[in-house]
């Protein structure tokens, strides 16, 4: 028997589908009307559906697959390791060689002292764990009452309840009693959004303040920890001004208070150095890790910390773990995708040609009559779409022109993702400029046929 269904005409996939999956961030009851778009192979920078269409990934899955789909030696590897040792726990006081390994091959890579990690299945309980940690820290250094967890709107660090707590978006806070005790939120580095009359520079210091005013209201001896990601990604690849990380970073340093880089998303060569925190000199206490860590074929996330912070919290039992804290099988495959992301060049090769390329392109979309800003960081980027450049502008009804321009892209089979009226694309590393080529002409023709839309139905007009 066929497992995977791939046998199965689309209709009837579709059908299965709507009967008994229950779909992340969806309205299910719309979905199923229409049927789900079904994935059936990958190869590169490329998908194919149950139809046969080839589709160019623009957002390398969920913003992991950075060494491209199809790598035969992530499945060797996995099976290799599934034979040998497919599961054994870290707790108990044991260990395996791929854990070993992997948390080894980490301290190399990670920038600074990061020479310790504490392993999760996903970016979501990595964030969880974050929030144990940055309490349990303080409790430990006789601190107890800095537990307070500073974040930014618009964030994103995971879905679960503490991992949705710490992001800053309204539409999840809405469901579940969200967020939890001891956590605030602070304004976005959103220059083009929120920057007002303020140059961007002017604006970025204005931001990072906004850290020390709430630290001050709180109290220092209250407050555990900041956390951020060094460019928003699903908040709209929202790039920072440059003033605004050096102002943060002096805030932390000044206040006793712990950096939390979250790089789920800017880890492992999306912006053009292995970390995020490279790109923005950047000196995190702890960082958080998933997404490329495995390029997304395998689940596997973590929590890497100081010497410090490692020091401290080993001095004392640390009641908090998961089943699947460094599976073997993950890290196995981990281990692998590090190597072939360094032995291949990966990351130097977005970094001197293919992120520049990317670049010069990408900026030129801001010449477009749809576009007011075209923002980029490495491999990822955004573009704002506004009926007035000027006035920075917005549409009515945000989100909906987004999604008018996101299935325009569908229907001309390039994966771009909205972001209530930006468009953004994350695509895997291992992208030929031959294939930005494509996704740039795509890009254009969506432009186009959304502006022509929106003219035709008298909604290329601001909200």
């Amino acid at each position: 028997m066929n497992v995977l269904f791939n046998h199965l005409p689309t209709e009837e996939l579709q059908a299965i589908d709507a009967a008994h999956h229950l779909h992340p961030f969806t309205k299910g009851a719309d979905l199923n009307k229409k049927g789900a778009r079904i994935i059936t192979r990958a190869k590169g920078s490329t998908l194919t559906d149950s139809e046969g269409v080839e589709i160019l990934d623009g957002m390398a899955g969920l913003w992991c697959v950075n060494i491209g789909y199809g790598r035969d030696e992530l499945a060797k590897v996995a099976y290799d390791q599934m034979r040998e040792l497919p599961f054994y726990n870290t707790f108990f006081q044991t260990s395996h060689p791929p854990v070993i390994q992997l948390a080894q091959k980490l301290s190399e890579l990670l920038p600074g002292d990061l020479n310790h990690v504490f392993f999760a299945s996903g970016g979501s309980e990595a964030n969880d764990s974050n929030i144990r940690i940055a309490r349990h820290y303080w409790a430990i250094k006789g601190k107890p009452t800095k537990k307070t967890i500073i974040s930014r709107h618009n964030a994103y660090h995971g879905s679960t309840m503490g991992g949705a707590s710490l992001g800053g978006m309204q539409p999840m806070h809405a469901q579940g009693g969200l967020p939890i005790a001891d956590i605030t939120h602070i304004d976005q580095p959103f220059w083009w959004g929120e920057g007002g009359d303020m140059s961007p520079e002017e604006f970025g210091l204005a931001c990072a303040r906004k850290l020390e005013a709430e630290i001050e209201r709180l109290g220092e001896d209250n407050v555990a920890a900041f956390i951020a990601e060094p460019v928003q990604g699903a908040g709209a690849v929202i790039v920072p001004p440059s003033t605004y990380w050096p102002e943060i970073q002096r805030i932390c340093d000044a206040h006793e208070i712990l950096l939390i880089a979250d790089e789920v998303i800017c880890g492992f060569g999306r912006t053009g150095n292995w970390f995020g925190s490279q790109t923005y000199n950047i000196r995190p206490d702890v960082m958080t890790i998933a997404k490329g860590l495995s390029s997304g074929y395998a689940p596997i996330g973590g929590s890497a910390v100081t010497d410090e912070v490692a020091a401290v919290l080993d001095s004392d039992d640390f009641n908090h773990g998961y089943t699947y804290s460094g599976h073997p099988v993950s890290c196995a495959v981990a281990l692998e995708n590090l190597r072939i992301l360094e032995e291949e060049g990966i990351v130097d090769t977005v970094r001197a040609e293919t992120a520049p390329y990317l670049e010069s392109k990408w900026r030129t979309l801001a010449d477009h009559p749809l576009v007011g800003e075209a923002r980029i960081s490495g491999m990822m980027a955004a573009i704002e779409m506004t009926p007035d450049k000027s006035a920075r502008a917005q549409f009515a009804n945000p989100g909906t022109v987004g999604t008018i321009m996101r299935d325009n892209c569908f229907n001309d089979a390039l994966i771009m993702r909205n972001v209530r009226d930006s468009m953004i694309i994350s695509p895997p590393l291992v992208i030929t400029k031959a294939e930005i080529d494509v996704l740039m002409e795509r890009v254009v023709r969506a432009l186009d046929k959304t502006l022509a839309t929106l003219k035709a139905d008298g909604m290329f007009k601001p909200g």
